[in-house]
């Protein structure tokens, strides 16, 4: 948010069902947790997310997948935000995903049928990070797992340490750590 907010882009909140999405992580310690919190303009486009019928492709020069265990469910499964993501793709715009972000990447197919993430390389919250949170028999799959198995070449930190992969115009981040240079990442592909 705050790398593309300071570099002048706009942001729009989309969610699988609109509306106020269930936060996660929030840090009152961290003074861009803090400008965040403190931005009544965005708080005010959080609370009432777009949903994805909402949302024009063509619109967009760009998407970011957050993070968060909930990823794990919300994402990976839903037919319109894997559309709006591979519109924006083939339409040239850049693709950001973190951490647990990556699950909404897994199924997104490219017009010739492709997953988005073969042949390139990625990363997401590894299967070592997931074990080292006591969370890998409460996700419904490893993550790293069904990158590998879409055709992504898997590439990573030691855990919990910030790494971002930029392959084309997708750009992933392990962990949450990662998530202000996956914005840079971004950046540098507008």
């Amino acid at each position: 948010w705050k790398v593309l907010t300071d570099a002048g882009y706009e942001i729009d909140f989309v969610t699988p069902k609109g509306g106020e999405p269930t936060a996660e992580g929030f840090d009152p310690k961290d003074p861009v947790n803090m400008e965040f919190k403190n931005n009544a303009q965005y708080q005010a486009k959080l609370a009432n997310t777009l949903k994805p019928a909402e949302v024009v492709p063509s619109d967009y020069c760009g998407m970011y997948y957050a993070g968060g265990h909930g990823a794990m469910w919300d994402l990976p499964n839903n037919s319109e935000l894997q559309n709006i993501c591979g519109t924006i793709y083939t339409n040239g715009g850049v693709i950001g995903a973190v951490c647990h972000g990556p699950a909404g990447l897994v199924n997104v197919k490219l017009p010739k049928g492709q997953y988005l993430v073969s042949g390139k390389n990625v990363n997401c919250f590894t299967n070592s990070e997931e074990d080292a949170v006591g969370m890998s028999n409460v996700v419904p799959f490893a993550l790293e797992t069904a990158i590998r198995d879409r055709g992504g070449i898997f590439q990573r930190s030691d855990n919990f340490q910030s790494h971002v992969v930029t392959n084309d115009r997708l750009v992933t981040g392990q962990n949450p750590a990662s998530a202000a240079c996956v914005g840079y990442g971004m950046l540098s592909c507008m």
